[in-house]
């Protein structure tokens, strides 16, 4: 039974690799990577690498390489179906099945899909009516440059504006009664009498955009005091507003480039913050932060930092927040939240202090775990025993969301010194209290992670004491017992040095985002290189243009069976395709072969065009455009005249 490609896809684009190999090798951080001692060979010296960019992994010195489905049929033994299903379970993905689907199913399926697009397109189109209401709206404008959105800034995020009437969007769509209008939540069709208006009206309008950059929603605002002061779009079979964030798909190049996410409360704080200098912003759309939305941070940066109002709502707003953010505060990632006194949001502070000193505030933030403990002992006695039990009362449920790790252990420890109740005895409780007590055959009072492997302190120094490394594996009889250390392998021959074209082929698949900053004359010289490198690029474009930037791990599940797997499976794998490292410097080396190749493109036009020049005049005048391109692309400076 086969499991269908399009599924996998999304599941490798939706768990974590480093959380994965997290599980069986101890990590560390080590630039834009995680290095750690091989699981496939012996070592001592670390050479294992996991890239959160491509999410994939690769070792240095066996060569072992892949996804996260790929090590865990490779170190745990699993089955292809075994690791899709453990992968799976671990998301809330459902695994669906080929030839368990009805060709009705299929259809069905196909049939929403095409409808999806539909409404985006709708959406779009009326977006487009609301920019250009925008730019004739004086009180609209007046809005924007009051709270000082530039022109470049407004355009960036689409804000428009939906004039005053009950029926504006029937000058945009001529078939009002369209039921894609109502279906793409634009417009009203009332119960009792069944006439139809449009949602927004004399409100700003802030475009919602998945990460591949279709409009599937909006939320607009009253000029006035009008309420509600926030109106957004409902569910619709595009839009899920506990899944979405409102400015991921503008702010990904940024989260990258700063190093971590800041989540604002609103759509205007994330318009603000981007005039203001901080473009790595997005927001909830009126609704408190999700697991789901916690999760797609985590795709792009391992740092989320949550900016509240200090006033009481904005420590409501927290709390919630501390309750998506829990069962993704792994080890290799940072959560916190940034508290602003309580007469500011992040505009009027910036605007009042500077950018300088709120960008102190965001790096003194306060850490997921203190975060976890104020919460826990707020209105408890830490003076009293029952202030204290109060105290783990409240704290169980939160700390029980951790993924286990050495953060879950550290705040057991520090639960319990707050509780004055020794970590070990505090453990026992809580395991006795809840689903995961301990099994029967264990005596009273016994070691309440029975059924796990055994903890060890690591030895000193981040790489020695490899054997207490190896993972647990249970005996026949139950008892956990490590694996034994596999013998050294020699390293894998270094294979030749690849060409320029090939390395702008691996610099692109493993950062696919560099596509976005490129010219069309970037594109069209990539697209027209000779068999298989332009079809590659011609296939990788339109993979952006349908999905966003995506990871290797997801690009090589895309690329089964297709006729550039071949090239692209070379040019990825080995030594050599390991292209992490500061990106604004790979992305300068990705300049400079494109930069060598024009070069050479100018130079083969040039060649046609020398016997031409003496009798044509505009064969010439082109040959000399080309020449003052070649001096601008060799950094050669005009002679002065």
């Amino acid at each position: 039974m086969s499991i269908p490609q399009s599924f996998i896809q999304e599941l490798l684009a939706r768990v974590d690799v480093v959380d994965i190999v997290g599980r069986y090798v101890q990590l560390k951080k080590s630039g834009a990577n995680f290095m750690g001692l091989c699981p496939f060979h012996g070592e001592k010296s670390p050479s294992f690498s996991v890239s959160p960019s491509k999410q994939f992994f690769h070792c240095f010195g066996c060569g072992k390489n892949g996804n996260a489905i790929g090590f865990l049929m490779d170190h745990a033994g699993m089955g292809f179906r075994e690791a899709v299903q453990d992968l799976a379970q671990q998301v809330g993905m459902q695994v669906p099945d080929d030839e368990n689907t009805s060709p009705q199913d299929r259809e069905r399926a196909a049939a929403q899909r095409q409808k999806q697009a539909t409404l985006t397109e709708v959406l779009e189109k009326a977006g487009e009516s609301w920019r250009r209401h925008l730019r004739e709206s004086p009180r609209a404008i007046q809005y924007f440059k009051g709270r000082g959105v530039s022109g470049q800034v407004a355009k960036r995020y689409g804000l428009g504006y939906a004039p005053e009437g009950w029926r504006n969007l029937a000058s945009v769509f001529p078939e009002y009664d369209s039921p894609l209008l109502e279906e793409s939540g634009l417009v009203i069709v009332g119960e009792d009498d069944g006439k139809r208006y449009d949602r927004f009206r004399d409100r700003v309008m802030f475009p919602i955009r998945n990460v591949k950059g279709e409009c599937i929603g909006y939320g607009g605002r009253v000029l006035g005091d009008d309420k509600p002061k926030y109106l957004n779009s409902p569910e619709t079979p595009v839009f899920h507003k506990g899944r979405e964030l409102y400015g991921l798909y503008e702010a990904r190049g940024a989260i990258r480039e700063m190093g971590y996410v800041l989540v604002a409360e609103g759509y205007m704080d994330v318009v603000a913050l981007a005039q203001l200098g901080f473009p790595n912003a997005v927001a909830t759309l009126g609704t408190a932060c999700t697991p789901d939305h916690v999760h797609k941070l985590f795709r792009f940066t391992d740092v989320v930092v949550f900016s509240f109002d200090g006033d009481a709502a904005g420590r409501r707003a927290a709390r919630k927040a501390l309750d998506g953010a829990l069962p993704y505060a792994s080890d290799t990632r940072s959560i916190k939240f940034l508290f602003l006194p309580p007469e500011h949001d992040p505009d009027s502070f910036i605007r009042a202090h500077g950018p300088e000193a709120f960008a102190r505030h965001v790096g003194d933030a306060m850490p997921l775990s203190r975060f976890l403990l104020e919460s826990a002992r707020e209105g408890c006695d830490l003076g009293t025993a029952e202030g204290r039990a109060h105290m783990l009362a409240n704290a169980r449920p939160l700390w029980s969301q951790l993924p286990d790790g050495a953060l879950k252990r550290q705040m057991l420890a520090e639960l319990g010194e707050l509780g004055q109740l020794p970590a070990k005895d505090l453990a026992e409780l809580w395991a006795q209290e809840g689903p995961r007590a301990a099994p029967a055959a264990a005596p009273e009072g016994g070691d309440p992670f029975a059924d796990e492997p055994p903890w060890h302190p690591q030895p000193p120094g981040p790489w020695q004491g490899e054997p207490a490394r190896r993972p647990w594996r249970k005996d026949a009889g139950g008892r956990w017992r490590r694996e034994p250390a596999r013998p050294a392998q020699p390293p894998l021959p270094r294979r030749p040095a690849a060409s320029r074209i090939d390395h702008a082929a691996r610099l692109l698949l493993s950062h696919m985002q560099f596509l976005e900053g490129l010219s069309h004359e970037d594109h069209a010289a990539l697209c027209a290189q000779p068999e298989p490198h332009g079809p590659l690029f011609a296939w990788l474009e339109g993979q952006l243009h349908e999905h966003g930037p995506q990871p290797w791990a997801v690009l090589r599940e895309a690329l089964r069976g297709h006729d550039c797997e071949p090239l692209a499976e070379r040019v990825m794998t080995g030594s050599h395709a390991q292209t992490e490292g500061d990106e604004a410097e790979l992305h300068a080396e990705l300049r400079g072969l494109l930069d060598r190749m024009l070069i050479e493109e100018f130079k083969r036009q040039q060649q046609e065009l020398v016997p031409r020049v003496t009798r044509d005049p505009a064969a010439l005048a082109q040959y000399q455009a080309l020449e003052q391109r070649l001096k601008g692309l060799l950094g050669i400076s005009p002679r002065p005249t």
